[in-house]
């Protein structure tokens, strides 16, 4: 019965891609409206994000400027904040449109299960771009200006002058590197439910996790000692808090199959019940 009413909610594979075309067109239209609007307000979204060097450059008595060496490099730099920024906010409908197109062929507890990720990624990744912005642009900021020196008779003048796509491209990299990173509770946590993933064998790991993620921060962020330590010490610290999800995860599963188990023995008893009350009748009427 029940695999005649998962056949039945089964959609032809035209149907499939009909509904994926509609999806795809919902969330290209929602970028390209946000698309849209960041880009008349792209200044402004650019001297937000350079607002940490500002306050390191005027604070040591230097002017706050950045440059562009090449007539369209300025217009490239908004586009490019337009486009990211856009992804960023569009980011919950896109999630929206992927949660709805994969839905009818979940379960309901899949559905359950699935739900509060979706709501926890972009606050995830908010809280790892709030982290770099405010905690470890300011710290490597002062690392990179300290390379400045004035000029004397016997030593040149250094001034650092960065460059509007340089400046952009070093941010968003370094926003993108802390926000997919601050999703590892998110892929722990569901690798646990999947079973994939223990909080046994996460402990015994516990060394080449360290290993691992301060090769990842090495790799993802710029060659200062700031910026990987600062990547590094809350990825340790998400991987602890992963293990206590997979613990939860663990015990869920854990409890939904011990009711499953419960769940077929008394099936079995009544099976055994329906079968000796055949027997006892079978025998009277013989």
């Amino acid at each position: 019965m029940a695999d005649r009413v998962v056949e039945s909610s089964r959609m032809p594979l035209m149907d499939h891609l009909v509904e994926l075309r509609r999806r795809l067109m919902y969330a290209a239209g929602t970028v390209i409206i946000a698309f849209i609007g960041c880009y008349f307000v792209a200044d402004e979204i650019f001297n937000f994000l350079v607002e940490p060097l500002r306050n390191v450059l005027e604070g040591h008595g230097f002017d706050a400027k950045v440059v562009y060496t090449h007539l369209l490099e300025a217009f490239f730099t908004q586009l490019k904040i337009a486009f990211w920024s856009s992804m960023f906010l569009s980011f919950p409908i896109l999630a929206m449109q992927f949660y709805i197109f994969v839905a009818p062929g979940l379960y309901r507890n899949e559905k359950k299960a699935l739900l509060p990720f979706l709501f926890a990624t972009p606050i995830l990744f908010f809280a790892g771009g709030a982290m770099v912005y405010y905690f470890i642009f300011p710290q490597a900021w002062e690392f990179f200006i300290s390379f400045q020196t004035q000029g004397t008779e016997s030593k040149i003048q250094t001034e650092l002058l960065p460059k509007m796509n340089e400046y952009l491209s070093l941010v968003m990299k370094l926003i993108f590197a802390f926000g997919i990173c601050f999703q590892l509770p998110v892929m722990l946590t569901l690798l646990g439910r999947a079973g994939l993933a223990t909080s046994t064998g996460l402990r015994k790991k516990r060394k080449f996790a360290v290993i691992g993620v301060f090769v990842m921060a090495a790799v993802l962020t710029p060659p200062d000692l700031i910026s990987q330590v600062g990547l590094a010490i809350p990825m340790l610290f998400l991987y602890e808090v992963s293990i206590f999800f997979v613990i939860a995860a663990e015990k869920k599963r854990a409890a939904k199959r011990e009711e499953e188990d419960a769940e077929m023995a008394r099936l079995d008893e009544i099976l055994s019940a329906v079968d000796d009350e055949d027997e006892t009748d079978f025998n009277t009427g013989r």
